[in-house]
């Protein structure tokens, strides 16, 4: 039986009662309704004395008429929330005019500033007590993996894995590669393996560059060629052969084989695969299946949950400075039309960037979203074919005199486009010592020029064939513009010693641009609140195969995109045969991980996957650490 909410006396009980009435009056009779909680509103003219009065109005009370000292209650380590009466008021402002979506109304309405009141005041919660504690951590589990305490080899595979899930293998990159080689360079033969052991062995090497040959999992069939019966009843070890068998290249048999054999019995177990799902979300499900279990286990559990605590507060950080400059940006005002959407442009960033300490890498990634989904905008609702063109033109010539060839909306946005790139260009000068904005200006060429293809296709109102919409779609997918950047953020040039080049990622990103053009035309639901004609694949498709039904055009795009992982695990395969590419590899998988939840839209239009991400990344308390 659920727990009933126990509210404060009436005062909370009248807050809990109408936000169901309204909850069922929008189920019921389509009444839409929208519930703000405000939470410690303080301000001018707010009550200062008395005892209803809120703690920042009574510290300045106590301080200005105090002669020596004055009470403070509690033990000075408490965290609080306050939020100053004009930011309340833009929030209900910015609410009311527009549909209420996690995505387009929620706003970081208060600076995220921390103040410790104690003797050490003022200092941030990385230093002192957590920062001594949380390093002490990562020290216990650096040297675990170097110790041989391990009960055995499958254990430290075990480790391994459940560092990945947990989201916190960036801080022991060196480790992992120095274990997995260990077991690579030391095995001679499978005849020992169970079916969990030699699965977990597969897919952990695999997905750091060891070849590991799919026909390994022959030993598991029997004499008719097909996996054993038996196997069925070992629902851990059927669990991880689903999970090694997400890292299927075209053309390994066996790997379908063995997803289809596991999938039969615990797909519905295993909805999101750890080889498809961003860990960062997924982590929490871990931890809570981890509840009770003592040794390495809770060691990185404590981990985890400190981590996730570093990585709400630097991300929570990082959106409120991105509001900020898409506020001061003025872009929202110019085009009002446009989507004005911050949050869920960064997180993309958020998800594909997920090491706590790729700050400044997420921020220009986020700017970079930014202008694709701005841009894109101004093709599908702003101006004819022929004005697009002059703006196709003028961002070739990637010259500030073109401006005067602009419309006057487009002007600001042309401008903050060549700003904003230079600056980045400059960045990653000043931090790897090479400008890569000719490789940047290109990629934002190529993509004009494929939303004008887009645009010309869709004013004369002749659809392209199928392939022909997809190989232009997966330019104006904007992809190939996030990797490359991505690509130039991390540095990945210099950490390699040269021997991994731009150019060879165009294969991987061409896999992601397919995974994400594919999906996003998968559903029928536009986005937000665009009225433009994007057009779609599957209407394409569907256009030069008469007597299809939809089903059988979602299915054949469904197909597609298995593929298209087939073809991008391999890339990856390869790219992670330097380990110092692995960074970038990370960062295109989750980008791929990611696309799903941006773009699966339920019967009224919204994202509840990607709702249920952002909330769980950025606004949900239940594993924060204390912060002294």
């Amino acid at each position: 039986m659920a727990t009933a909410p126990t509210p404060q006396d009436a005062y909370g009980l009248e807050k809990l009662v109408t936000e169901e009435l309204c909850k069922h009056y929008n189920k019921d009779f389509g009444i839409e309704c929208r519930i703000g909680r405000f939470h410690n509103i303080y301000g001018p003219f707010g009550t200062w004395k008395g005892g209803r009065e809120k703690a920042p109005a009574a510290f300045c009370r106590k301080s200005l008429t105090s002669t020596d000292k004055f009470e403070m209650w509690g033990n000075c380590l408490q965290t609080r929330s306050f939020t100053f009466i004009d930011e309340c008021v833009e929030g209900v402002l910015r609410a009311a005019p527009q549909k209420w979506t996690i995505l387009e109304a929620t706003y970081e309405l208060s600076k995220n500033h921390q103040i410790i009141l104690n003797e050490r005041s003022f200092k941030s919660y990385w230093q002192d007590e957590f920062s001594t504690e949380y390093e002490q951590k990562l020290k216990d589990v650096r040297e675990l993996l170097k110790s041989e305490e391990l009960e055995n080899q499958i254990e430290s595979l075990m480790l391994v894995d459940a560092i990945q899930r947990l989201g916190v293998d960036y801080y022991f990159q060196e480790q992992i590669e120095s274990v997995l080689r260990q077991h690579y360079m030391e095995v001679t033969s499978f005849d020992g393996y169970t079916l969990h052991d030699l699965s977990l062995f597969f897919r952990l090497l695999r997905e750091h560059g060891f070849f590991i040959p799919a026909d390994i999992f022959n030993k598991f069939k029997g004499k008719d060629g097909v996996f054993e019966g038996k196997l069925k009843q070992d629902i851990r070890g059927l669990m991880e052969l689903y999970e090694a068998a997400q890292l299927v290249t075209e053309g390994e048999d066996i790997l379908d084989e063995a997803a289809k054999f596991s999938g039969e019995i615990v797909s519905n177990r295993l909805k999101h695969p750890y080889h498809k799902s961003i860990a960062r979300f997924t982590a929490k499900k871990y931890i809570r299946d981890s509840e009770g279990i003592n040794g390495w286990r809770k060691t990185l559990k404590e981990l985890a949950k400190m981590n996730i605590s570093v990585a709400q507060s630097t991300n929570q950080q990082e959106l409120a400075k991105i509001s900020e400059w898409w506020k001061n940006l003025g872009l929202a005002q110019e085009l009002k039309q446009a989507r004005n959407q911050p949050l869920k442009w960064y997180a993309w960033s958020m998800a594909s960037l997920s090491d706590p300490s790729m700050s400044e890498q997420r921020l220009e990634l986020t700017k970079t979203i930014t202008f694709i989904y701005i841009i894109d905008d101004i093709f599908d609702l702003y101006g004819t074919p022929d004005e697009l063109a002059v703006f196709t033109r003028a961002v070739h010539m990637w010259d500030y005199a073109a401006i005067h060839m602009l419309p006057k909306p487009w002007k600001m946005c042309y401008k903050a486009l060549l700003d904003t790139t230079n600056d980045i260009g400059y960045k990653i000068y000043k931090n790897h010592g090479y400008n890569p904005i000719d490789s940047l200006k290109s990629t934002w060429a190529s993509l004009c020029d494929a939303f004008l293809v887009e645009a010309k296709w869709f004013a004369s109102g002749n659809l392209p064939t199928s392939n022909e919409y997809l190989e232009n779609g997966k330019v104006s997918s904007g992809v190939h513009v996030i990797l490359v950047h991505i690509f130039f953020l991390l540095g990945i040039n210099r950490k390699t010693g040269g021997a991994v080049q731009v150019d060879d990622i165009s294969e991987l990103v061409s896999s992601v641009a397919a995974i994400l053009r594919l999906w996003d035309d998968f559903g029928s639901a536009k986005d937000e609140q665009q009225d433009g004609n994007d057009g779609s694949y599957i209407e394409c498709y569907m256009k030069e195969n008469p007597g299809s039904t939809i089903e059988i055009a979602r299915e054949h795009v469904a197909d597609m995109i298995s593929s298209e992982w087939k073809y991008l695990n391999k890339e990856c395969f390869g790219l992670n045969k330097n380990p110092s590419s692995s960074s970038f590899t990370k960062a295109s998988l989750n980008f791929a991980r990611m696309v799903p939840l941006m773009y699966s839209y339920d019967d009224n239009h919204r994202l509840p996957d990607l709702e249920e991400f952002i909330n769980s990344t950025l606004f949900d308390d239940t594993f924060l650490v204390h912060r002294p």
